[in-house]
């Protein structure tokens, strides 16, 4: 049974008619241990056949951990779009509800070649020389999470140092515990900097620079471990008056 009804097939090749350059699609999988993997599979499948310019190749994490370790998919499903080049463009969860927003947007994008940030950011982006790993933590039915899963999308396709990821937060629990997610969208960038809800472009870039900034950066590094130790605290007092209980 099709997953994308009429109605959707039509509005997504319509979406997709007019694409200037091919897009290359790759799912990762495994056959056991992954709740959605075959429903990611069959969703991207259903979206490469609307339009010509897409293509699409499907791997097993297990079998294929080369390709996965080189695409650095250490979980799945998993989700890469590109074109000429890897952009660093991940979806880690299934892109569906109001992700498959985003996933439709991304492929377009890649198409065109062309980020849509403003010449400003494209700028500020340009100048960036270390590492850069966002993840932004999402769940299908937030309306807002596609905005920051859009952004940190179109920094990682203007810099080949930017790497960004969406996670769905219920598919992957133990890491949205980890970084403390108790709403979405949750953006972390390169492990200390954290951004709550959704954000205009020019405060997320902002926030994005100071990974190249030494002093922002440690600065960002105290508040994150003073954030950790609360979450633990919180988590050890909870824990003490259950045990009163």
């Amino acid at each position: 049974m099709a997953l994308l009804d009429a109605r959707t097939r039509e509005e997504v090749r319509r979406l997709l008619a007019d694409l200037p350059h091919p897009v290359r699609l790759r799912v990762f999988i495994q056959h056991t241990d992954c709740i959605y993997c075959r429903e990611t599979r069959q969703l991207v499948e259903e979206v490469a056949a609307l339009s010509d310019r897409l293509s699409l190749e499907v791997h097993n994490r297990i079998t294929d951990r080369e390709v996965a370790e080189r695409y650095g998919i250490d979980k799945v499903p998993a989700v890469v779009i590109e074109g000429d080049r890897d952009y660093g463009i991940r979806y880690f969860g299934i892109p569906s509800g109001y992700e498959f927003g985003s996933l439709i947007e991304d492929i377009r994008m890649v198409g065109a070649r062309d980020s849509g940030l403003s010449p400003a950011s494209r700028q500020r982006l340009a100048r960036i020389q270390t590492p850069v790993h966002i993840q932004v933590f999402v769940t299908p039915t937030c309306p807002y999470c596609p905005r920051m899963v859009r952004l940190a999308h179109q920094a990682a396709f203007e810099s080949p140092w930017i790497r960004a990821d969406m996670i769905e937060a219920m598919e992957f629990p133990e890491l949205a515990d980890f970084y403390g997610v108790y709403g979405v969208p949750r953006t972390v960038i390169n492990e200390v900097i954290h951004i709550e809800g959704a954000v205009p472009e020019g405060y997320f870039i902002n926030e994005l620079m100071k990974v190249t900034d030494p002093e922002a950066m440690a600065k960002a590094t105290a508040a994150w471990e003073r954030m950790r130790h609360a979450i633990a605290a919180g988590h050890a007092h909870s824990h003490h008056h259950d045990d009163e209980d």
